[in-house]
This record gives C-alpha cells, structure tokens and sequence, in this order.
C-alpha cells in the first residue's frame, strides 16, 4: 500500500518515515509539511491512506482531511496529542477514517495504516472515554442525525456501532457479538449505507453521540 505522511515538525516526520518503511508492505510515496502541500501530493501520487497530523501550517490538519476525503483521494489516519483531541473530532466529522496518539507504538502505527487500508478504521484505545464523550457531545454544525436514527436499524445494527465506539476491529467485534467476521463488515457496510456515512471512524463518532 502507499501511505502520505503530513508532520510539519520534519524530525517527526523522518520518524514516522523510518517506521513505515520498516513494514515489507508499505510505501511511502511521499512527505507533505504542511496542509497545502498534503492536499496537492494526495492528488498527485494518489495513495492509498493519508496519515495526517491536525496542527498544520497554511492549512490545518481537519480542513486538509475535508478536501482528501471529498475528492476522494485517499483514506485519512489522523495523529494527534491529547490537547488536540477536539480537532480530531473535526477530522472525523471531515471524513477521517480514524486517529492515534503520536506515542502510539511503532508496530501499531503500522498496524493501524494497514488497518485504514482494508477499510477499518481504527480509534486509538488510549483515549480516554470522557473525552470522547465531551468532544462528541458537540453536534457538528448542520447535522440532521439525532436518535430518531436508531429506529432504522435492527438489533445487530445497534450492537455494531456500540463496538466501533470503542475502537474494536472487525475481529474484535465478530468475537464479542459472536458472529463470522465477514458478517460484521456486512453489518457495517449497511449501517453506513443508512445513517449516510463516509467510514468507521463517523460510525464510531455517531455512536458516542447518541450513547449507544
């Protein structure tokens, strides 16, 4: 897969850079440092995620995902620091398939690039609960999606949002509603389809939004 990395701190960069060339199947096709430069790569070298930082020059890390995922680019994996937590709801609103901390351990920024490029998304589980609560509580400006949507889905389609709102793979929430993990890409693929949503991570954003 070829990832786009976004650090305008370029030490940072250099280490993220090491640590995704470590994996056999992983390219990095390119380094943006800031978010123009991000937007205009992610349109020239067509990869397939994006891992993009949120505190940006010229153009922020939320505004520089909107644009990614409205084109349709690539699949956006957010890094932030706990501080930063209210703009990487933005980014999920903005389409991002999910986020880390930036002292997220090598193999699981790795794993969690690959887990954005088969679609998963993935929420980093270190993030306190309480502040996602705090953050998602703030609808976003414009949103018709209240709890009247839950009465669009069937009980499993409940269950699954639940798990995404804590950051489960696929495999991790096939064990735990005991089901085959091809059903669960099944129930997610639906959910999105009915609450109108662009990936996991809007899933998983929604779910804390309603308290499920």
């Amino acid at each position: 897969m070829r990832v786009l990395g976004v650090e305008d701190q370029s030490a940072v960069r250099a280490g993220l850079v090491l640590i995704l060339r470590s994996a056999p199947d992983i390219e990095v096709a390119g380094e943006a440092a800031d978010g123009e430069q991000a937007v205009a790569l992610a349109r020239d070298l067509c990869p397939d995620v994006v891992l993009m930082d949120v505190r940006m020059p010229r153009l922020d890390g939320v505004s520089a995902t909107r644009q990614v995922v409205a084109e349709e680019l690539a699949d956006v994996l957010v890094l932030t620091t706990f501080d930063l937590d209210e703009y990487v709801f933005g980014a999920l609103r903005a389409g991002a398939s999910g986020f880390l901390l930036k002292n997220t351990e090598a193999k699981d920024l790795v794993e969690a690039v690959r887990a954005v490029a088969r679609g998963e998304g993935t929420v980093a589980p270190a993030v306190p609960r309480r502040l996602i609560a705090e953050f998602a509580a703030k609808p976003a400006r414009g949103s018709t999606v209240g709890p009247a949507v839950l009465d669009s889905l069937t009980r499993r389609e409940r269950e699954v949002p639940s798990c995404l709102g804590e950051g489960l793979s696929n495999a991790a929430v096939a064990e735990r509603l005991d089901m085959a993990e091809a059903t669960v890409k099944t129930h997610v693929s639906r959910l999105l389809g009915k609450l109108g949503l662009r990936n996991r991570g809007q899933a998983a954003l929604l779910a804390q939004e309603l308290g499920i």
